[in-house]
């Protein structure tokens, strides 16, 4: 079977005020935060780098609709395009279009519990 999902990509919730929470999690936990939270660079298992992203969003965000969790989990895969192919035929419901940036490609999904997940074919390079 091919390979589907390979790591976490994101770690992402809602926050009635993100930039506390970043500056929280920066002096007490030491995250290295920016404007878009903290990025956790590792390596996968070819020696390659690889990121993680630790993300607050704005409480009122619609970012993770249709689901009604304050949460959203990005997961990094290997072939988006095959995948979302494959989980359509599974009856998987898709939220949305695939979208595509220097830093990667990007679907939605939503799982049995109606909670979005972010699928990411990452482009770790474009980070550097």
């Amino acid at each position: 079977m091919k390979k589907r999902v390979t790591g976490i990509g994101g770690l992402f919730f809602k926050s009635k005020d993100p930039k506390a929470s970043k500056d929280w999690y920066n002096k007490h936990l030491g995250f290295n935060t920016d404007d878009y939270g903290c990025t956790f660079w590792w390596k996968d298992k070819k020696g390659e780098d690889a990121s993680t992203q630790w993300s607050p969003f704005k409480d009122d965000t619609t970012y993770f609709e249709p689901s009604k969790k304050d949460f959203m989990f990005n997961y990094r895969v290997e072939d988006l395009e095959s995948l979302i192919k494959t989980l359509r035929e599974e009856g998987v419901t898709i939220v949305g279009d695939m979208q595509t940036y220097e830093y990667g490609k990007f679907a939605w999904i939503l799982d049995n519990e109606n909670n979005k997940i972010e699928l990411w074919e990452p482009i770790d390079a474009a980070f550097k």
